[in-house]
């Protein structure tokens, strides 16, 4: 786990995503309150945190787990000069402090997948007010038939994957209403997350050239990233936007 957090260190995301699917996503919602208050569960280093709080006038609690990422993100809001606006608080998403209807929005990109899809549309629920959004992105199969190489190694990686049918058809038995879904294009892997982290593991295969067990991880990580360069067509990240029904 600590050389998880080394291979990941200071990279501009902790999964794909690009600050235009954030705001494309965030302007979908037309009926959202001028000032929302807003959630943002797995915050990572925070990129969508930031884009957020420039769309929209309200006020968003950023939560992760992991206190580096946390300070790299008081790092942007200060930069950015956003303090008024996000509250950065470290928190688990299995267990929310919060009281029932507290949120107009919750968000989180690349990050539900930790709680698992179905767990985190029903437990997260209670916290969102009446008539109020969720928006989460989740990896997805694109494709019926998966190459045997590919669905082998997302059934161990996360077992819970599934077809974007799959996964509206338990939004809506969760009770939510399915407004939109877009899958992320492949900049999105690209761009502020795969080539970031295939520099960052050529320094740390350097760094570690001697000890097997992490030349092992290092090798898992650029393993899942040829996977997607070869199988693409066949799975990515798709944003699902609901509403509380």
């Amino acid at each position: 786990m600590n050389l998880f957090f080394e291979i990941h260190k200071d990279l501009p995301r902790e999964g794909p995503g690009d600050n235009i699917f954030t705001k494309k996503a965030i302007l979908s919602l037309k009926d959202l309150p001028k000032k929302p208050f807003i959630l943002d569960i797995g915050c990572g280093p925070g990129m969508q945190t930031v884009e957020l709080a420039k769309n929209t006038e309200g006020k968003i609690i950023a939560m992760d787990t992991h206190e580096p990422y946390l300070e790299a993100l008081k790092v942007k809001v200060l930069a950015e000069n956003l303090t008024g606006k996000i509250d950065i608080r470290k928190g688990s998403m299995f267990s929310l402090a919060f009281n029932k209807n507290t949120f107009d929005l919750i968000w989180s990109e690349g990050a539900i997948y930790i709680i698992g899809f179905c767990r985190g549309l029903k437990e997260w629920r209670k916290f969102i007010k009446p008539g109020g959004y969720l928006v989460v992105s989740e990896i997805t199969w694109l494709r019926k038939n998966i190459p045997q190489e590919l669905k082998d190694f997302w059934e161990s990686a996360y077992p819970g994957i599934r077809d974007i049918e799959s996964n509206l058809a338990i939004i809506e038995k969760s009770g939510y209403l399915p407004l939109s879904h877009f899958t992320l294009p492949e900049s999105g892997w690209w761009n502020n997350y795969f080539n970031p982290l295939l520099e960052r593991i050529k320094i740390l295969k350097k760094r570690y050239s001697e000890d097997q067990e992490a030349m092992a991880q290092l090798k898992e990580e650029e393993k899942e990233i040829e996977l997607y360069r070869k199988f693409s067509d066949d799975y990515g990240y798709v944003f699902y936007l609901m509403k509380k029904d």
